[in-house]
């Protein structure tokens, strides 16, 4: 590696041509970034006292074999941002200087628009490709090359070249030709010219070493970059053209940002059955590529199988279904955000692409999906464990009867992750405030539309409350409630007895009840719409009414988000026997346990911890006893005189009002966590299962997407 200090300006001016490779991310500075250089240039060149200002490094390595006739273009391995951005801006002067009177004069030495393309953007002696200083990749190629050799634009130009040009063009515009600063801050920028050495260096570990952070490249940039950057040129063209650039089409180009890190998150938890950290996933993607399976099979396979996940993926999230029942399910499945269960949904995908589904049971598969998540939220059941509830699903599967065995699981989970049953959803539809519901329009849509052929277009529709909002009501209003008009009004106000959809909100307001049902046109008794049947024949609106329309469409709900059903013989098939303890340990491995005075405290203690709810479950240990959910919440170290107990949380995060809790961050202790309390009589045995208690739900809340 050779690395020197150079004018950015003279560099360019030096380089026969740079290439961004095939494997490298799209540009992708917005305009934060360009602003931000655009400031820096201004500033530098205002300032008389200021020499230089750096701009970062540029690394790159000879793309083929130079000789005294031919020098080879530049492959670039970091700093392609930073070029395309400084060429655009350079492309954007020279326009504005043509249009200069006195084009002849320039604003500063050297920056005649003849010189700054014949210095810093074009070969003037060179054709084809050759032509240009820069030659980007893919979509944005044709694009800096229609600005740099003032062509027209492809057909589908590069979003980001195009814009940030336009961007500079009307900043240098601003400057209503004083360029001075510009072209004097220009002129002082520098770089580090990181020349590397074909024999010696290795590409891969430099640009890794560079991009440790994180932060300048996606974890999907790192990915793409680490299949392709090490392979010889004929096969990584093959692999890009085949295979990952029909991803990048697929997604789009603002889609590629914004959703394949997620993508490759939910591949990865598929593949491995674990769920990556969000900024660790480039990471999860080298072990995985580097697993034994993988790696025999080679790469070629490996991003074969990217790129058919990834079409599943494009299908489901971003609406490129073709199937009109998927497409439609797909839909839904957005609308309620369900990006939890998207590993789950990709392996139902793959199997439903390669047979071993059929379309009908994956509809039927993705719409337990969404009435699970949907009933859920009604029942304001915590959402920490869907993630890994959906994650592991796949493991568990009959694949020889795909819907029966996911019906079952669904019905088989446990208190916390549970499908909630018929009369538990009904019964809190009925009382839950839907109008501040994050996806109100979801459930409004999906109740007017059950079973219609012809879809009414809900958000062309306003949502009505038929007993007013206004705390001021009329006394025609106060009248038809009755005495407890305003307990009424505060119950059953944003419910969904009493919320409807109306192209007639503004005129509706806060007429009475008669006024909106019999209203010509669009009165509630001639609406066409399904969730206003039965309105009309009414007489009034009290709380009676509201309950009984609650209850009418509460059960038409059970409809929309049917419950799996089995029978019970089938259902018991697939409930598990009971597994011995794992680690082969008992509590007679315990003698504190089973004589003495901590017997009683301890057989206190456990029924209490396992009474916190039917997923709590008990491990014999070798020196401790573990209480767990997902993981341990506490454990019991027993000793002669006390139990003590560890809570999994920080010190930091204990209320202990009694200050009886000790911070064992940094010292060796038999359980888990950093905060511990003895327990030796029953006494103290209230308030420790409030310490408890704030571990247990710390797990039961806690955000499993970090």
């Amino acid at each position: 590696m050779k690395a020197t200090e150079a004018k950015l300006l003279e560099f360019l001016k030096k380089s026969p041509q740079f290439v961004i490779p095939i494997y490298q991310r799209t540009y992708s500075w917005t305009e934060r970034e360009c602003r931000q250089l655009w400031d820096d240039i201004l500033r530098t060149g205002a300032n008389q006292d200021v020499s230089a200002h750096f701009v970062g490094a540029i690394v790159y390595i000879e793309k083929g074999l130079s000789n005294l006739t031919i020098q080879s273009p530049m492959l670039v391995i970091d700093g392609q941002q930073r070029l395309t951005t400084l060429t655009l801006l350079l492309a954007a002067l020279a326009r504005t200087l043509d249009k200069h009177e006195e084009a002849d004069r320039e604003p500063v030495d050297g920056f005649s628009p003849r010189k700054l393309r014949n210095y810093y953007l074009l070969n003037p002696e060179e054709e084809g490709e050759r032509h240009y200083k820069l030659l980007l990749s893919q979509t944005d190629k044709a694009s800096l090359i229609a600005i740099v050799g003032e062509s027209e634009q492809p057909k589908e130009p590069s979003l980001r070249v195009t814009e940030n040009f336009a961007l500079f063009k009307s900043w240098i515009a601003a400057c209503k030709g004083d360029l001075v600063s510009l072209c004097q801050g220009l002129a002082k920028l520098v770089v580090v010219d990181i020349a590397l050495n074909r024999d010696q260096d290795n590409p891969q570990l430099i640009f890794e070493s560079m991009n440790s952070t994180g932060r300048e490249l996606s974890q999907a940039d790192l990915i793409r970059n680490f299949i392709l950057m090490g392979l010889e040129p004929k096969l990584q063209t093959h692999l890009y053209a085949n295979f990952w650039r029909p991803m990048e089409v697929d997604f789009g180009q603002d889609a590629y940002g914004t959703h394949f890190d997620s993508f490759m998150r939910h591949y990865l938890t598929v593949k491995t059955g674990d769920i990556p950290n969000v900024r660790e996933v480039y990471e999860a993607f080298k072990a995985y590529a580097r697993s034994t399976k993988v790696a025999q099979a080679g790469v070629e396979a490996l991003v074969a199988d990217i790129r058919a996940f990834a079409r599943y993926f494009c299908a489901m999230a971003l609406g490129a279904e073709s199937d009109a029942e998927l497409r439609l399910v797909f839909h839904d499945l957005r609308e309620l955000k369900v990006d939890v269960a998207y590993p789950f949904l990709l392996e139902l995908y793959h199997d439903y692409d390669t047979g071993g589904l059929s379309g009908a049971d994956f509809v039927a598969a993705g719409r337990l999906v969404e009435a699970y998540v949907f009933r859920r939220s009604i029942c304001d059941i915590p959402t920490n464990s869907l993630n890994k509830t959906f994650a592991t699903f796949t493991k568990v599967l009959r694949k020889d009867r795909y819907l029966e065995s996911i019906q079952a699981l669904l019905l088989g989970l446990p208190s916390y992750r549970r499908f909630p049953t018929d009369d538990e959803f009904r019964r809190d539809l009925q009382i839950r405030n839907l109008y501040n519901f994050p996806r109100r329009s979801y459930w409004l849509r999906r109740l007017e539309n059950h079973g219609r052929k012809e879809r009414v277009p809900v958000d062309e529709y306003t949502i009505e409350h038929i007993l007013p909002q206004n705390e001021n009501l009329s006394a025609a209003w106060k009248l038809a409630l009755g005495a407890e008009w305003e307990r009424i009004q505060r119950t059953w106000l944003h419910t969904l007895g009493n919320l409807t959809l109306t192209g007639y909100n503004s005129e509706y307001s806060d007429r009475t009840f008669t006024e909106k049902r019999d209203k010509q046109p669009g009165g509630l008794k001639e609406s066409p719409l399904k969730l206003n049947q039965g309105i009309g024949q009414l007489d009034h609106w009290n709380e009676d009414s509201i309950k009984a329309r609650a209850d009418k469409l509460a059960g038409m709900a059970l409809e929309v988000w049917i419950a799996p059903k089995l029978a019970a013989d089938v259902l018991a098939a697939y409930k598990p026997a009971p597994a011995p303890s794992p680690s082969g340990y008992t509590i007679t491995d315990h003698p504190h346990l089973v004589a003495g005075a901590l017997k009683e405290v301890f057989e206190a203690f456990r029924k209490e911890v396992l009474a916190l709810d039917p997923c709590v479950t008990e491990e014999f240990l070798k020196k401790y006893v573990a209480f767990k959910v997902e993981t341990n919440f506490v454990d019991v170290e027993p000793q002669a005189k006390r139990l003590l107990l560890s809570f999994n949380m920080t010190f930091a995060e204990i209320n202990d009002p009694k200050s009886l809790c000790r911070n064992v961050t940094n010292v060796g202790h038999a359980g888990n966590g950093d905060v511990a309390v003895g327990l030796s009589s029953l006494d103290g045995l209230p308030y420790v299962m409030g310490l408890v208690r704030q571990s247990f739900e710390k797990q039961m809340g806690s955000d499993s997407d970090a």
